[in-house]
């Protein structure tokens, strides 16, 4: 293993030396470069994901925009490699793929918030979707499907050590793809490396995506149920109101978006769980989380705030 920390020390550098400015205008030239043409929509997600993920706002970003699988990842992974040669804050995104899902991630940053999730630094509550109504979980060790997600954890944790990725690809998580199934997005072999594939934690247990992702994307609240549940768990939420978090965020630097609020991430609690809004105990945590963050990085952010929106029940897709 590499030198303890030193991943960290890194990614704390980089925050200090990110320059908005310079992040957009590598990104554009790289987009240019491989042709990839994004709805304006998309292109302004990708520039809040990846500034988001270099100043170490996130960790971990899904990608659900710029087109489908296989391309996509391709495409992603060309972008990355360019994007790195033009400025040394990208060096630790990579691309990761988790079943049919794919995502961008910061090495470091991801390897940091695993410890402080196994470490219960910062407070993960569980919404039990499969009765109804659902009820809130605080600890993870009070359900087996938090449990099983705390094993997911310790996975991560051996292939994002907080001292930097391993050097064994031999890994059964490896960041090599060529074992994976075939059918399923297997890449182009010139990206076999770009690729983090921890498909196989799913395998052997009974958690859904849609909590995973809910920790990974680092949620404080995240929907609990099993895959021989997702039926229930769409019924019992479709049936409910919901207060929707938003945290949005304006960027510094970029030319006539001076005072444009964007959207930095968002997810959903039934409104039964969250009545006080933006008062209950865990949203001012994790704002206050959030705050600490944007004061490292001033420089790419102007402003944050959370907002609490209404939703009445309608269909939902889990």
């Amino acid at each position: 293993m590499s030198n303890p920390g030193a991943g960290v020390v890194y990614s704390m550098e980089m925050e200090k030396e990110f320059s908005s400015e310079v992040a957009i205008s590598v990104l554009d030239s790289s987009l240019s470069r491989i042709k990839w043409r994004l709805k304006s929509s998309s292109r302004r997600r990708l520039e809040i994901d990846i500034v988001a993920l270099c100043t170490g706002m996130r960790a971990v970003i899904m990608v659900d925009y710029g087109g489908k699988m296989p391309e996509l990842q391709d495409r992603l992974c060309t972008l990355l490699k360019l994007c790195r040669k033009g400025a040394p804050f990208f060096e630790q995104l990579r691309v990761m793929v988790i079943e049919e899902m794919i995502y961008l991630v910061h090495i470091s940053g991801l390897a940091k918030y695993v410890r402080s999730s196994l470490n219960s630094e910062a407070q993960l509550l569980f919404v039990d979707l499969e009765h109804d109504p659902p009820k809130m979980i605080k600890q993870a060790e009070e359900n087996p499907l938090g449990v099983q997600l705390i094993s997911i954890q310790k996975l991560f944790s051996l292939d994002f050590p907080v001292g930097g990725m391993k050097d064994d690809t031999s890994s059964s998580h490896s960041i090599d793809m060529a074992d994976s199934d075939p059918v399923r997005n297997k890449p182009i072999s010139s990206h076999s490396f770009e690729i983090i594939d921890f498909s196989s934690c799913m395998q052997d247990t009974d958690l859904t995506l849609p909590t995973l992702n809910g920790w990974l994307l680092g949620y404080p609240v995240v929907y609990l149920f099993s895959k021989e549940h997702v039926a229930e768990a769409i019924y019992n939420l479709s049936m409910k109101y919901l207060h929707i978090y938003t945290i949005s965020v304006c960027r510094n630097g970029t030319p006539n978006k001076q005072s444009e609020l964007e959207e930095l991430l968002s997810f959903s609690v039934p409104y039964g769980l969250s009545m006080r809004g933006s008062k209950e105990e865990w949203a001012e945590a994790f704002l206050a989380h959030l705050q600490e963050k944007w004061e490292r990085c001033k420089n790419a952010w102007k402003s944050l705030r959370l907002e609490v929106s209404e939703l009445n029940p309608q269909a939902i897709v889990l």
